[in-house]
């Protein structure tokens, strides 16, 4: 069995590729109400939609690649400004919230502490 199942598997996708190419789909393609149907309408509808994926996907690369360039360095400007405009409004709407920003305070005074003693410790040596 091991010596015929390659044979097999690709008498099956031989088979599978000619029910692909032989079988239209009911495909029809309409240029100024002219209706292209068959083979051929089933050809030019997968090469418009395939050429409409591939140039969606290509503007896509390029629009993301432009906006990581231009935005590399202020995407982190703008990240710590929202942080700090977050906090800012959760004080102003509710003062419920302070309990929830004291631990923050905290962590925030710790970790500044401990920089500042790591700063002057290779400052002296």
């Amino acid at each position: 069995m091991k010596k015929y199942a390659p044979y097999v598997i690709l008498f099956l996708f031989a088979l599978l590729l000619w029910n692909v190419a032989s079988y239209s789909g009911d495909m029809t393609v309409n240029f100024d109400g002219e209706e292209i149907d068959g083979p051929l309408g089933a050809l030019l509808a997968v090469l418009f939609a395939g050429g409409g994926t591939i140039l969606g996907i290509l503007v896509t690369l390029v629009v993301g690649v432009v906006l990581a360039v231009v935005f590399a360095g202020l995407g982190v400007i703008l990240l710590g400004v929202l942080g700090v405009c977050a906090v800012s409004v959760a004080l102003l709407i509710s003062p419920l919230l302070l309990p929830l920003l004291l631990p923050l305070a905290l962590v925030w005074y710790f970790v500044n502490r401990s920089r500042r003693a790591r700063v002057a410790t290779h400052a002296t040596a």
